[in-house]
């Protein structure tokens, strides 16, 4: 132990990037920038709650999250004990997966840090390798003959073990919590949760609706209703004419009432009568005359809905697409559709989506030939090989560029040379920086990639993403990027003697610890910090309003809590699994980073979940958890992979030797075991609803709106049944014990917790019934757009083919302006000749917006102009007479 801390403070590796010089620099920098950027938001949050607490006031009230004390750490335990289920029932099953699956491998890799760094390091330490620095804290550090590496075959074998056992426990209670998702009264009687979208239907289907419907209506229930897509070049620019004329007539009509209102209030203060500024002129068409801006705009709106209400009419002669939304009477047949093979022709009918919302389909894909389609697909792949390939040489060409080696030979750099401060902040810090800016660049690229394809949805694309980003992270970040100088010194040392490669890979690969480290000190503590500060957006949020936001609509907008990106997060989040539990045998020290990192961003996420993040669309029952379980099965892979290597490298010809690579490829086998059970007993479940459960929920109906009880009866009889609800409550409380810990915990464990400790189980519950979500769709969901899209099964047909149809065609052909009031009487005058010169088609709406008296346009966040805002003429001629005078 002397000798270990001797090359703590005197360590003259070579090797710079391996020397405890460039972990300690990095762990320094990196725990000191994440101190400042936490303390910054910590003090930041109270005063800028446009930014980090939007949901306290800019979503719907039934998901608004309670407002936190101005205490600098006072949201820490604010949103500790805020409960699951009130996750799942403000933010979804799909964040309440995510923040589960973060959770999990918290929990896994502080008992896996505890295990190895308590029984594995104590081993590596006092090894006879003769290793030094960070690599005497490895397994390379160990003789190949010594007895003490059964010690990491062992551990590691249970590691493993319990790995799989908490993601079958993750699957078994997913599983549940998605068939209830999918039974909600909520979800299960929207129209979307009974339709599919089919692509590739052939023009003759597509020309006879009643042939369509003969074809699906020998499922369940029958079809209720056949939607074709169609499209109309003509209406979807006579449309965005009309939204730019709108914004523009809008945006003039406020700026004039700010001005009205400040002649009106200086007039006032004066004592002088007011006179109305002149109205705003512009040029009519190129080379036209000027004329007044207000009634021209008008005029031209009321041209453009006047031509989108004729189209309205004939909307059924528009060219069809080679895709149709075909709604069903029961669910249970919209998920047999999209499992069933519906035609006997190649490609034909060959892609069904469940679950559809008109806002998250990409329509201009919809019309794509199914050859086409495929051949783009090939395309794309064979892209994203070339851009795996492009980048691999791109980022090794820039990570041998800031080598310290390399660039210590520059005169510029000459101040690295021999100061070892210097070269190990420089070779923790900008290489791992540099990898994760040239990282966040790829995303883009490859959704572009999946679009060009024809994938018809934008969730499509983003489960899709999942995996691409995280096999590109894999190549790249880990194998390429990080590996990359062990790489070299093994294909160097190799050549002429093949035979090495093995023996180079026991000395080489464990050299790669320090940059394991320093990728996860990065994320782990500037990267988390990054994702709670939101610096760009902070800098957004009070940039737009002053320079872009001029209208209350505008305003509106801004205040919109920002999105979270499933599809980049993930696979990251994946990879700093990969990266832990592939070294928690090789350099047990990554592990405690490794629980770190997932700690904090679980705190983080909790509360950027309740507090800034709102992803109503982002809306398909935690699909996105089968995926992160795949990336964890392929992370216990390459561990045992790596396992393997090592046990071959350190290969003599002895029972030994022969009895460890047995028990490893044992170990192999007893994963590739359970990874088949998963395969066959939950993946299938997943995805679609079963028969037994539809019929479940047709017999009990009162069920579907229950989370499922994964405790069982047995542990509730010792209630008072005198108290019925309160039996109930605690009963529920279990429950939800198990769900949050029941795939990491033993049973038996969680049982004796209750029973030891009561109190646990008679905490109120947050909520006086579990969150079943009775509520019917409303129109709320879309406070500044069209009307919510997610109908019911009760709408009509018109209103639900309008509904489901493109943009274009679903546009309303009224406009609703939204400006504020103003404080002259002629400024409402001119409302209503806008009104006027709008023909019936314009509806000025001035509630919910007013000049506050500073001079400042200002919207009320609590105001629905959905509740108001006019349909078609009728409702237009409706609004008018019943406006207050």
């Amino acid at each position: 132990m002397a000798s270990f801390l001797n090359d703590v403070f005197n360590d003259k590796s070579k090797d710079e990037s391996n020397s405890l010089t460039t972990f300690l620099a990095s762990l320094v920098f990196n725990i000191g920038v994440a101190l400042v950027i936490f303390f910054a938001f910590c003090i930041l949050r109270p005063r800028f709650r446009r930014v980090y607490a939007p949901r306290t006031y800019a979503v719907e009230r039934e998901k608004r999250s309670q407002k936190i004390g101005d205490g600098i750490f006072a949201w820490i335990p604010a949103v500790l004990r805020i409960p699951d289920e009130d996750i799942i029932r403000r933010s979804g099953l799909d964040t309440y997966m995510f923040l589960r699956s973060i959770r999990t491998m918290f929990i896994m890799f502080s008992v896996i840090a505890v295990v190895t760094c308590g029984a594995l390091l104590p081993i590596n330490i006092l090894g006879t390798g003769g290793r030094r620095g960070l690599l005497q804290l490895s397994i390379s550090n160990l003789s190949t003959d010594s007895y003490l590496i059964w010690v990491h075959i062992g551990i590691f074998a249970l590691l493993v073990c319990w790995v799989m056992w908490s993601i079958v426990g993750e699957l078994r209670l997913y599983t549940q919590l998605r068939m209830w998702w999918l039974t909600n009264p909520e979800n299960s009687s929207r129209a979307n949760a009974n339709m599919v979208l089919v692509t590739g239907v052939p023009e003759k289907l597509v020309k006879d609706e009643g042939r369509l419907v003969d074809i699906f209506d020998v499922l369940p229930g029958g079809v209720r209703q056949v939607i074709v897509s169609r499209e109309s070049k003509e209406l979807a620019a006579a449309v965005k004419k009309r939204d730019g004329l709108a914004a523009r007539l809008e945006k003039m009509l406020t700026a004039y009432a700010l001005k009205c209102t400040k002649l009106s209030d200086r007039a006032a203060a004066k004592g002088t009568h007011y006179v109305a500024p002149g109205h705003p002129r512009l040029r009519a068409g190129v080379w036209g005359k000027r004329v007044d801006a207000f009634e021209y705009l008008a005029s031209e709106i009321a041209m453009c809905n006047h031509f989108i209400a004729q189209c309205a009419k004939t909307r059924h002669e528009f060219k069809s697409q080679s895709a149709a939304l075909v709604l069903f009477n029961q669910q249970i047949a919209a998920h047999l559709a999209a499992q069933a093979v519906i035609d006997y022709k190649p490609l034909s009918m060959g892609r069904v989506s469940t679950n559809v919302d008109p806002q998250d389909v990409i329509w201009t894909s919809l019309d794509m030939n199914p050859w086409s389609r495929r051949i783009r697909g090939y395309l794309s792949f064979v892209a994203y090989v070339g851009l795996t390939i492009v980048w691999t040489l791109a980022t090794a060409f820039l990570m041998g560029l800031v080598q310290v080696k390399n660039l210590a030979i520059l005169d510029r750099f000459s101040w690295l040379r021999g100061n070892d401060v210097a070269i190990g902040l420089f070779s923790g810090i900008v290489p791992s920086a540099l990898l994760a800016l040239l990282m966040s660049v790829l995303p883009h690229l490859l959704r572009l990639l999946l679009r060009l394809e024809g994938t018809p949805t934008r969730s499509e694309i983003n489960l899709r993403l999942l995996h691409r980003l995280f096999f590109f992270q894999v190549w790249n970040v880990y194998l390429v990027t990080i590996f990359s100088s062990s790489i070299v010194a093994i294909t160097a040392n190799a050549v002429g003697n093949p035979k090495e490669i093995v023996g180079l890979v026991q000395t080489q690969v464990p050299l790669s610890a320090t940059n394991v480290l320093t990728y996860v000190l990065l994320l782990a503590f500037i990267g988390a910090a990054k994702e709670i500060l939101q610096g760009v957006p902070l800098a957004l949020r009070y940039l737009v309003p002053i320079l872009f936001a001029r209208t209350p609509r505008a305003l509106f907008r801004a205040e919109t809590p920002s999105r979270f990106d499933w599809a980049t997060n993930i696979p990251t989040h994946s990879l700093i699994f990969l990266m832990g539990f592939s070294y928690s045998f090789i350099a047990p020290i990554v592990n405690i980073f490794v629980a770190v990192y997932f700690g904090l961003f679980y705190l983080i996420y909790r509360y950027q979940f309740l507090y800034v993040y709102n992803d109503q669309r982002w809306s398909l029952g935690g699909l996105s958890f089968p995926k992160a379980v795949k990336q964890m099965l392929v992370a216990v892979y390459i561990s045992e992979v790596y396992l393997l290597l090592m046990m071959v490298a350190k290969f003599e010809v002895s029972a030994n030797a022969i009895m460890r690579i047995v028990v490893v490829l044992g170990v192999m086998a007893g994963t590739l075991g359970a990874h088949l059970y998963i395969d066959d007993v939950y993946m299938p479940a997943i995805k679609y609803l079963p028969l037994k459960k539809a019929a479940d929920v047709e017999r009990a109906p009162h069920l579907s709106g229950e989370i499922p009880d994964v405790v069982g009866k047995r542990l509730g009889s010792s209630d008072n049944l005198q108290e019925p609800l309160l039996a109930e409550q605690r009963q529920r409380r279990r429950n939800w014990i198990f769900i949050m810990y029941g795939s990491v915990v033993p049973a038996f464990l969680l049982r004796l917790a209750v029973w030891t400790f009561p109190s646990v189980v008679r905490a109120k519950v947050s909520l006086d019934e579990a969150p079943h979500m009775p509520r019917q769709p409303t129109e709320s969901g879309n406070r500044l757009g069209m009307r919510d899209s997610r109908l019911t099964l009760g709408e009509d047909a018109a209103e639900l083919e309008r509904s489901f149809a493109c943009p274009a065609i679903r546009a309303k052909p009224v406009c609703n302006l939204w400006v504020p009031l103003g404080n002259s009487v002629l400024f409402a005058r001119l409302l209503w000749e806008v009104e006027y010169y709008g023909q019936g088609t314009i509806l000025v709406i001035t509630q919910g917006a007013e000049i506050s008296p500073r001079g400042k346009v200002c919207a009320d966040m609590d105001f629905s102009i959905t509740g108001v805002e006019a349909m078609d003429k009728e409702g237009v001629a409706y609004a008018q007479r019943t406006r207050p005078m």
